[in-house]
């Protein structure tokens, strides 16, 4: 009787937390999928760690800091500032990267979901972490500023 009332516990918990799971959408942790990434630009060699200070040895390197959009949660937020470079050419911009790039007189910072080619040549498709759908139209490279490769909060 006491085994016969655990198992029933155990088994109505199990069925309470996938019912659970289920309408509110919850993912199992097996079934989180892959996401994109940004680009390794920094190799362990570059950067020294100091007991006051750390230095890392990136060359052009960029400080900047964000508008609080929400566009970029949770990787960019009100407060974090980003280290970052300025591409030289299209074959340094990976999907998973995130970029700045100019669009009507703004600074935008998203994350690079495609690249193709056309014909006018080299272009990425961006979309911001927290946003549903992709920015319009096509980002080429003469608009992209720079390519993010830390934060810090």
């Amino acid at each position: 009787m006491k085994w016969t009332f655990i198992v029933a516990l155990v088994l109505s918990c199990l069925v309470g937390m996938l019912v659970t799971a289920i309408f509110y959408e919850i993912p199992f942790a097996s079934a989180s999928p892959e996401q994109l990434s940004p680009t390794d630009r920094v190799s362990e060699d570059q950067v020294l760690i100091f007991p006051d200070y750390i230095l890392i040895n990136i060359k052009n390197a960029k400080w900047a800091s964000f508008a609080d959009t929400n566009s970029m949660d949770p990787l960019i937020d009100k407060g974090a500032n980003a280290l970052q470079v300025i591409p030289q050419t299209p074959t340094e911009i990976q999907v998973g990267d995130v970029i700045s790039y100019q669009h009507e007189g703004d600074r935008i910072i998203h994350r690079v979901v495609y690249i193709g080619e056309d014909e006018q040549g080299w272009y990425c498709i961006v979309k911001g972490d927290n946003n549903k759908v992709s920015d319009p139209g096509k980002v080429r490279f003469d608009k992209i500023d720079r390519v993010l490769f830390g934060v810090l909060y």
